[in-house]
């Protein structure tokens, strides 16, 4: 199967996620990661989704199929090696008093992740990257007790020159400031 990543922009406006993730659902397509948020453009959001297919036929008539709904203003459909991407996750671990102490120096230079809070019984570890850097240092962690473990979903910009601002006119969408 291969990976997809679908961006979309639209209006900001209710009911719109469950309009999309409806295509989804009637082509039996499964979301691996689903991440909206808003854009350098006030009132537009950017919807980026992972899905993993074996037919990029269907994936384009999905993305056909998004572009109909009269809120979206660009679908653009990518393969990893089109996209910058990442992921974070967060991971609590206990430290409790005679426990086995963190190696700091390991996860913030071969790893590269960062200790963000340092409780008294747990720290909580902050992890940027892939889904592969990120599994390749829970395989490191997991030799601690972990005691939870969560992980957003991709973000990601095409490795085009332009991006939004070819498909909106400036004069019509103000920036925030």
């Amino acid at each position: 199967m291969t990976t997809y990543t679908i961006c979309i922009f639209t209006e900001n406006s209710i009911g719109l996620l469950n309009r999309i993730t409806i295509i989804f659902t009637r082509r039996r397509v499964n979301i691996e990661s689903l991440t909206v948020s808003e854009t350098e453009r006030k009132g537009v959001s950017r919807f980026t989704i992972v899905i993993k297919h074996e037919s990029r036929e269907d994936v384009e008539k999905l993305v056909r199929q998004i572009r109909k709904i009269v809120e979206v203003m660009a679908v653009f459909g990518y393969l990893n090696d089109e996209i910058v991407y990442n992921e974070i996750a967060l991971f609590k671990v206990s430290t409790p008093l005679g426990s086995k102490s963190l190696d700091v120096e390991t996860i913030n230079k071969e790893y590269k992740a960062w200790v963000v809070y340092w409780g008294l019984d747990y720290v909580v570890i902050e992890k940027t990257g892939n889904d592969t850097d990120i599994f390749e240092f829970f395989a490191y962690i997991k030799q601690y007790e972990i005691l939870e473990f969560v992980r957003s979903g991709r973000v990601a910009v095409g490795k085009t020159e332009k991006g939004l601002v070819e498909y909106l006119p400036e004069s019509e969408w103000a920036y925030y400031l």
